[in-house]
């Protein structure tokens, strides 16, 4: 369910002029009106199911009218603390719900805005508490080929995603090892197990902490699901 290409005509009354720097230069993307569920409304009156809702925030749905209630009643309340000098309830019930989902894992979590955010406080966290633990050698960072961490420098470098780094190489970090991703319809070997796959790939990380040198390597970065963008350390 594409947007059907609107005139110039529909683009001229849904965009008559836009200071937004958008994904291309070349041509506007489709104006949403409203949303509702999965599905999206344009300027049009076309609906489109909206396919990729999950991957950028929405997978509750739009116009869910719990989330509208929470966000309203937060700020009728408080919209924003400096983190720094401050604290808030929900911020504390936040994380205290994200620790108890890692059934026991996880003591403490750090809230951001955005995935991009979460890989470079993760690269600067993991770096940190190495030198404040005596371990300053640690320098190094293992990522799998294929993966994608955030439009940032820090998240490029740590990100596999080759057409998305080519034009950065030059100012990415140097000091990031390669593994491969974790795909078995395309990384199996024919014949070999799921276990046996999982054996093969387990040897490589391995593999890669020793080239690298085990004692210089300050975490490494995976998607848990292939394509996901979610990050464990």
């Amino acid at each position: 369910m594409l947007p059907t290409p609107a005139s110039k005509a529909q683009r001229a009354s849904t965009h008559p002029h836009s200071n937004v720097l958008h994904r291309s230069l070349h041509h506007l993307p489709p104006a949403v009106t409203a949303a509702r569920g999965l599905w999206l409304t344009l300027a049009t009156g076309q609906r489109i199911l909206d396919a990729t809702g999950g991957a950028a925030v929405s997978c509750l749905g739009h116009g869910n009218a719990r989330v509208q209630a929470a966000v309203a009643a937060q700020l009728r309340a408080a919209e924003y603390v400096h983190s720094l000098f401050f604290g808030t309830a929900v911020a504390e019930a936040l994380a205290a719900e994200l620790c108890a989902g890692t059934g026991g894992a996880m003591a403490m979590a750090y809230v951001v805005c955005s995935g991009s955010e979460a890989t470079e406080a993760a690269v600067k966290l993991a770096r940190q508490f190495f030198v404040e633990t005596g371990r300053p050698e640690r320098v190094n960072f293992i990522a799998r080929r294929e993966s994608y961490h955030g439009i940032t420098l820090g998240g490029l470098a740590v990100s596999g995603h080759l057409a998305r780094r080519a034009i950065y190489e030059p100012l990415l970090m140097k000091n990031v090892g390669r593994v491969s991703a974790c795909n078995a319809y395309r990384g199996k070997l024919e014949g070999e197990t799921d276990a046996e796959y999982v054996e093969r790939l387990k040897k490589e990380l391995d593999d890669e902490f020793q080239r690298l040198g085990p004692d210089t390597v300050c975490a490494f970065f995976a998607e848990p699901v292939v394509g996901a963008v979610s990050e464990t350390l």
